[in-house]
């Protein structure tokens, strides 16, 4: 604009114009007093809060993540206390796919970038914790994710309010005591306070969390740890060599993550204790419940284990305190101890959530984790969302959904849920014709790390469209939610549905399961439905389950009783492609529930289908009547020449528009001439 023009503007005219618009202008809203306002607030910079954050910010959505410490992955820069991450870093499978890869991948997080993939921060199977650290630097800061560091939030509450999108505001307070209003917040603070088992002469022993871990400071002693889970045989592992002896006790029996198939159990890189035990090598492992015993100290400042009711007789001095030794004297404990270590794990830290919140019910097992619905929802508060470590109540000891592997897609479906609930956004899904399907469930039962990794707990769903002509295809929904589809996806499943579960056998897991048994394989797909190793289960309903059929559904079943429901036989090498073990087996599953053939046909079957029958199959009507047929290729023209078709055959079978896929899930190969004769007794795949 020139400066006579604004000068024209701001003369009696412009002024004008100007008089009359002010009132407009005062009628805008004056900006509302109190804390600054975000839509989504996270709770930690960890795993989990990254995770979210990245989608978050992938939406454009309007977020911060509060951190206390001065970087992400604050616990990493402790624990473990060994250094040793479990988690394991397989960096090579043989296969290009990144989607497979990351079945085997435990570290990683989901994102765009492929420079983001941990197999760039370690060479390790199993990494140190300070490459973790590292990682989670470096994705924080190259994704540009929006974290306040330095910022602890040390109180938590509601502030009711029907404008606001679940009828109240979270109000976060820092240590300087300043708020942060938030519609939404999400969880991901992990599991940080050390369980502790209030017991007489528990005050005498050493938490994991604060023991040393130079094993010099352990030679030659007697060494008792409480705990059998993954951080007692760390540290017992650390110490292995140098000590007297070392005894574990516990109130349950030893739990091995191979026999129970969950991660979170004793695996086999901390069980050196396990052989020194069983090869009579003087360490053992004990069981009795903690709180029957007693630690008391004596005058040589050694440690005995005792029982309860022995200090409960009256007032004694530490040496005149009977021990069971002294009516037993093959009491296993009978030696006096030099340290004692606690490692029982970990608790979540309710102490900065207002009671309102109702995070916990006060039973015993939500004193570890917040109660949590199966959307990972708080079952007492409206848009409070737990993410990460502190989610796994939801799948405990089931699935992997308390590490990095597992809830990384836990964490995706929740903001999908976000998504439809606060900005309209249906889950993703793509639509397919019905011919597709057998391809469509191949390639994902073959490919997909969130189905693989949360076995039991996300599970593909396929709705159908009417008279079955097509289908669209979900991904990783909470089978648990399955009831609610419809409300929380924003999709329609009114003509039926299926459900692609992976699924342990029923009754090959467990502590007390030998794992290793003869014949413990199956080979035969007349036998796929006694499979034991995990493999692809594939439910029918004709209906949507009701929320009813989903919580009652019969005892170890994963989703609720179906109209037919199909097992795909195990494989040694997970590799779900076989053309007649695998995928016919399949395919004859899903044409007797859509009393249809999904078979695909060359060109003159087709057409001899149609002279002969009322109705094509969905591969000729949505193919073959659309002049489109299989893929042209120099060998089929220079095979034309030789058999002298007809000039420009070739150019006839050209690439499906529609995206069809072979059998065993890949693109249609090249095949006979659209013209060549067909062996109609010839089943087709």
């Amino acid at each position: 604009m020139s400066l006579l023009a604004a000068a024209g503007l701001w003369g009696p005219p412009g002024l004008l114009l100007t008089f009359a618009l002010h009132p407009a202008l005062c009628l805008r809203p004056a900006p509302t007093s109190g804390p600054p306002h975000r839509d989504y607030c996270v709770l930690g910079a960890g795993p989990a809060g990254l995770q979210m954050a990245y989608f978050l910010q992938r939406a454009g959505r309007d977020y911060a993540v509060f951190e206390r410490a001065p970087r992400p992955g604050s616990f990493f820069t402790r624990y473990p206390r060994h250094r040793k991450l479990i988690s394991i870093n397989k960096r090579h499978t043989g296969k290009a796919n990144a989607e497979f890869n990351l079945r085997h991948d435990w570290n990683s997080l989901l994102s765009h970038d492929a420079r983001l993939l941990f197999r760039h921060y370690s060479s390790a199977y199993f990494p140190d914790a300070g490459d973790m650290v590292r990682y989670l630097d470096d994705f924080a800061d190259r994704l540009g994710l929006h974290v306040l560091y330095n910022t602890t939030i040390a109180h938590v509450t509601l502030n009711k309010d029907r404008q606001a999108w679940n009828g109240h505001y979270f109000i976060l307070t820092d240590q300087m005591g300043h708020a942060h209003r938030c519609s939404v917040l999400l969880v991901a603070t992990g599991l940080s306070v050390p369980n502790q088992v209030d017991f007489p002469g528990s005050e005498y022993t050493e938490g994991y969390e604060s023991v040393s871990v130079d094993p010099k400071d352990f030679e030659g002693q007697n060494v008792l740890i409480l705990g059998r889970g993954n951080s007692a045989f760390e540290t017992a592992e650390n110490i292995l060599g140098v000590t007297n002896f070392i005894h574990m006790l516990s109130r349950s029996r030893v739990r091995l993550s191979w026999a129970t198939h969950y991660v979170g159990d004793l695996r086999a890189i901390n069980n050196g204790l396990l052989d020194t035990y069983q090869l009579k090598s003087l360490d053992g492992l004990l069981e009795s419940d903690l709180t029957d015993l007693a630690i008391v100290k004596d005058r040589e400042g050694k440690f005995r284990v005792t029982l309860k009711f022995f200090l409960e007789e009256g007032n004694q001095s530490a040496d005149a305190i009977t021990l069971p030794q002294d009516d037993n004297d093959n009491f296993a404990m009978r030696v006096a101890y030099d340290r004692v270590i606690r490692c029982l794990g970990w608790n979540f830290d309710f102490s900065i959530f207002d009671k309102s919140l109702r995070l916990s019910s006060g039973g015993e097992f939500s004193k570890k984790y917040p109660l949590v619905k199966a959307s990972y929802e708080s079952k007492g508060s409206r848009g409070l969302f737990v993410l990460g470590t502190a989610s796994h109540s939801v799948d405990y000891r089931k699935s992997a959904g308390g590490f990095i592997h597992g809830f990384r897609y836990t964490a995706r479906a929740v903001h999908r849920l976000l998504e439809h609930r606060h900005h309209g956004v249906a889950w993703p899904s793509t639509e397919h014709p019905i011919s597709q399907l057998t391809s469509s469930i191949v390639r994902r039962i073959n490919e997909a790390s969130g189905l693989y990794q949360m076995f039991g707990v996300l599970a593909d769903v396929v709705l159908l469209k009417e008279n079955a002509t097509a289908f669209e295809y979900l991904e990783e929904l909470p089978v648990q939610m399955l009831a609610q589809l419809e409300t929380i996806t924003g999709r329609r499943a009114r003509h039926g549905l299926f459900v692609i579960n992976m699924e342990y056998g029923r009754n090959f897991s467990g502590p007390d399961k030998d794992v290793f048994f003869h014949d413990r394989s199956v080979g035969h797909t007349e036998d796929a439905w006694q499979s034991n190793f995990l493999h692809p289960v594939i439910y029918y309903y004709r209906h949507l389950p009701t929320e009813q059929e989903v919580r009652f559904r019969p005892a170890d079943w994963a989703l609720p009783r179906p109209t037919a429901i199909h097992h795909i036989v195990e494989d040694f090498l997970t590799d779900w492609t076989a053309p007649v073990g695998h995928i016919l087996p399949l395919r004859r599953f899903l044409e007797n529930c859509l009393d249809t053939d999904l078979r695909s046909f060359y060109a003159e079957s087709c057409f001899l289908f149609a002279l002969t029958h009322q109705k094509l199959p969905p591969f000729c009507q949505q193919g073959y009547l659309r002049t489109q047929g299989l893929v042209g290729t120099e060998s089929l023209r220079r095979h034309g020449e030789e058999r002298r078709f007809p000039q420009g055959y070739a150019t006839v079978g050209r690439r499906r528009e529609d995206g069809a896929q072979g059998p065993e899930g890949g693109p249609l190969a090249p095949g006979p001439p659209l013209l060549q004769p067909h062996d109609s007794n010839k089943e087709e795949l």
